[in-house]
C-alpha cells in the first residue's frame, strides 16, 4: 500500500469512528482528495464498500467516481478495476455512485454498504438528509460528508453546522460521541499549490469578503446573484446600535407577513427607532391563528403601530385587527405593496447618489409600494454599513442595527440577502416577488421574515392639531 499524504487535521477521520465524519472547508482544502483516498486505503484493506452520493447527478460524470479513477492511477493502486459506472476490489463492487434528488430511494439498493459518502453535502435536501441516515444500518456504519457550506438556512447547515457553530469557529473541528466535523481551509493543507494560491490573493483583492470568506474559508454565504442587500452589509448592522452608541427612540412598529396553512411560514419583526428588536416566525396555524399570534407579540412589545400586509388574503384580517387592537393603544396601518409608492410626487435621494446625478421622484424610481419599501430597508442597511465598516458620520435616524439576541439572526440574513432585484424595461426598481422566488434558477423559500422587516420600515404620521386660544377677556 503507497503512502498516503494527508492534511493534519483529516488524520481523525482515519482515527476515530463516529456515525457522522463532516469536513467542511473552502477551496484547496484537499477535503474531497483525502476522503477519496481514505476511502480507496479502507477499501483495500478493511473490505469497506462506499455508496458515494450527491444531490444532484445526471449522469456518472457529474459523481466522484472520476476523483477516485484518478487517484488508482496516481497512487499506483493495485487491485481496483475502474469500469464505467462502478469500481471494483479484487472482483467485488466496492463503490457505487447514486444522485438523489430526482430518486431518493435509490439509497435502498446499498445493501451490503457500510460507509456513504457524501460530497457537495451543502446541496442536500431535507429530505435526502432523512432518507439517508436510517437506510445505513451496518454495524459501526458511517455517514461521511464533504462540503463547502451555502446558506446558513440550508438543511444540511442546520443540521451539522449551527448547532456546533461556537466550538468550530473556536477550535476549527467539534467532537461528541456521534459527530466528529472537521473546518479545514487552503491553509490547513501543506499540499495547496502554487497555481491556487495566485488564485486566491487575486480573488482575496478583488471579491467581496463575503464572497471570498465562501469560497476559499468555506463560510456561508446567503447572497444571490442580483440581491439587494449584501451579507456584508446585514453582519454590519448586527448590534451597530451598540457599536455606534445610539439607542431606540420614537415610535414602536411592529410588523406582520401573514400566511395560511401550507408551506409558508408567518413573518414578524418589532422596530424601535432604528433598532430592530424582535423577529419570529410562526410555521403552524391558520390565518387567523397567525394574526391572533402577532397582535400578541406586538402588545408584549409595547407596539406604537401594527402594519401588516393586505394583499392577497391580509386584506380578510382587517376585522381581525379591529377587533383585537380595540381598546389598545395601538394604530394600525394597512400595508399594500401592490399599491403606487407613497408620496409618488417627491424627489427619491438614494443614499449612494452623488450631487451630479438627476434626481427622479419616486414614482418614477419605484415600480411600486413594496421595491419603495425594500428600497427604503436597503438605504438603511447601506448607511449603518459606511457608519460601521467606513467610519462616515450617518444620523442614527437613517440607520438600521440588529438586536444580537434575535434567534433567527442566521435564517433572517438568508432571506434579507436573498432578495434579488428584477429587470424592469422603463428602468424602475422593482423587486422579484415571492412566486418568481420559488421558481428556477433561485428556488428561494418565501422570505416572510424579510417581507415582515421591509414592512417594518413604516413611517407613522404624526397628526399635529391645531391649539384654539381663547382671547375672551383679554
Amino acid at each position: 500500500m503507497p503512502k498516503m499524504r494527508i492534511p493534519r487535521k483529516l488524520a481523525m477521520f482515519a482515527q476515530k469512528p463516529k456515525r457522522f465524519k463532516i469536513a467542511i472547508g473552502g477551496r484547496g482544502s484537499g477535503k474531497s482528495m483525502t476522503i477519496a483516498d481514505l476511502c480507496l486505503m479502507d477499501a483495500q484493506t478493511k473490505g469497506i464498500k462506499t455508496g458515494c452520493f450527491r444531490e444532484f447527478q445526471n449522469s456518472i460524470e457529474d459523481s466522484v467516481h472520476s476523483l477516485l479513477s484518478t487517484e488508482v492511477e496516481r497512487l499506483e493502486l493495485q487491485g481496483f478495476d475502474c469500469q464505467q459506472s462502478k469500481i471494483l476490489y479484487n472482483g467485488e463492487e466496492v463503490f457505487k455512485f447514486r444522485g438523489l434528488a430526482r430518486n431518493v430511494e435509490g439509497v435502498k439498493s446499498m445493501h451490503g454498504f457500510n460507509r456513504f459518502w457524501i460530497e457537495e453535502g451543502a446541496t442536500i435536501s431535507f429530505d435526502s438528509l432523512k432518507a439517508l441516515t436510517p437506510t445505513l444500518r451496518e454495524e459501526n456504519s458511517e455517514i461521511w460528508i464533504s462540503a463547502n457550506p451555502r446558506s446558513s438556512a440550508d438543511p444540511f447547515s442546520q443540521r451539522f453546522i449551527k448547532p456546533f457553530e461556537k466550538e468550530l469557529l473556536k477550535n476549527g473541528y467539534y467532537e461528541d460521541d456521534l459527530h466528529l466535523i472537521v473546518w479545514i481551509n487552503y491553509n490547513d493543507n501543506s499540499l495547496f499549490p502554487d497555481v491556487l494560491e495566485q488564485e486566491r490573493a487575486y480573488d482575496e483583492q478583488n471579491l467581496s469578503k463575503a464572497l471570498y470568506n465562501h469560497i476559499w474559508l468555506g463560510h456561508f454565504y446567503d447572497e444571490v446573484e442580483n440581491s439587494i442587500i449584501p451579507v456584508d452589509w446585514f453582519d454590519a448592522a448586527i448590534d451597530a446600535h451598540t457599536k455606534l452608541g445610539f439607542k431606540g427612540e420614537g415610535a414602536v412598529v411592529a410588523a406582520f407577513d401573514p400566511s395560511d396553512e401550507g408551506a409558508d411560514s408567518k413573518g414578524f419583526v418589532v422596530r424601535h427607532g432604528s433598532i430592530i428588536k424582535d423577529v419570529a416566525e410562526l410555521a403552524t396555524g391558520d390565518a387567523a391563528d397567525g394574526i391572533d399570534w402577532a397582535l400578541d407579540r406586538a402588545m408584549s412589545s409595547g407596539a406604537d403601530w401594527f402594519t401588516w400586509d393586505c394583499d392577497g388574503l391580509g386584506v380578510a384580517l382587517k376585522r381581525e385587527v379591529e377587533k383585537g387592537l380595540q381598546g389598545k393603544k395601538i394604530d394600525y396601518s394597512m400595508f399594500k405593496g401592490s399599491q403606487e409608492p407613497e408620496h409618488p410626487n417627491e424627489a427619491y435621494e438614494p443614499s449612494d447618489a452623488n450631487d451630479k446625478a438627476k434626481k427622479k421622484t419616486n414614482k418614477e424610481t419605484f415600480l411600486n409600494r413594496r421595491a419603495q419599501y425594500y428600497w427604503k430597508l436597503r438605504d438603511r442597511f447601506f448607511n449603518t454599513y459606511k457608519a460601521v465598516v467606513k467610519g462616515e458620520y450617518i444620523n442614527p435616524d437613517d440607520m438600521i442595527s440588529l438586536d444580537p439576541s434575535i434567534d433567527c439572526l442566521d435564517q433572517l440574513r438568508a432571506e434579507v440577502c436573498r432578495i434579488p432585484l428584477k429587470r424592469n424595461n422603463n428602468g424602475k426598481i422593482q423587486i422579484m416577488s415571492k412566486l418568481e422566488m420559488s421558481k428556477k434558477p433561485y428556488e428561494l423559500p418565501s422570505p416572510n421574515m424579510a417581507d415582515a422587516l421591509m414592512m417594518s420600515c413604516f413611517t407613522p404620521q404624526i397628526d399635529v392639531k391645531p391649539i384654539s386660544i381663547d382671547f375672551e377677556g383679554w
